[in-house]
């Protein structure tokens, strides 16, 4: 199990900056790159990530298991379909409703990003609780875990921003997204693994 969590985490952080920067892209046609924008995207990621972190760690109490830990990955990646389908179509109402690029920026990406990314936060807690057989190498646990992600984050970083922005078109890298993350959820759906009972810690 605990090579499939941290290929999971990996796969997840990856994913995350993907969208993240992908923002971007989605917004710049109406309000421009500015550092008021890449403000306004930085800030609802952060906000929705925190959110994700507190539900997925409240989440990880009730037995956890890979199965719920896969239904995690494959609500992210429905939740990602209505960014794909309707970016243009949102943006340019709320272009049309506040022209202001710092409001219009924030507005567009709460509605865009909050839902997807909250859904993706709740990954990290949940695969620390899947990977920690003890208090005693917690700290460890969820530092390695956290290694691996960031991993994934910087090279979904350097992956999204040198190489698929120029292969794909941003509708096309969203739909990879979702798929990948749909495929892992399955597959820890079908492959579920409880904790045994005395792996578990002492809450």
């Amino acid at each position: 199990m605990n090579t499939l969590v941290l290929i999971c985490a990996f796969i997840m952080g990856f994913s995350i900056m993907t969208v993240e920067l992908l923002g971007g892209k989605i917004l710049s046609p109406y309000f421009g790159g500015s550092v008021y924008v890449w403000g306004s995207i930085i800030t609802v990621f952060m906000l929705a990530l925190s959110v994700g972190y507190l539900f997925g760690g409240k989440l990880s109490l009730n037995e956890p298991n890979t199965r719920k830990y896969g239904m995690i990955f494959i609500i992210a990646a429905i939740t990602i379909l209505p960014l794909v389908l309707g970016h243009e179509a949102i943006s340019d109402w709320i272009f049309m409703l506040i022209e202001d690029p710092r409001y219009g920026s924030l507005v567009a990406s709460i509605i865009l990003f909050l839902l997807p990314t909250t859904i993706m936060g709740m990954i990290a807690p949940y695969s620390v609780r899947l990977l920690v057989a003890n208090a005693e190498s917690s700290g460890q646990t969820a530092g390695f875990l956290y290694f691996v992600s960031t991993l994934g984050s910087a090279l979904g970083t350097i992956m999204t921003s040198f190489y698929l922005v120029l292969w794909f078109e941003i509708d096309h890298i969203l739909y990879g997204v979702a798929s990948v993350l749909a495929v892992v959820g399955i597959v820890s759906v079908l492959f579920p693994k409880p904790l045994p009972k005395a792996e578990l810690v002492n809450e």
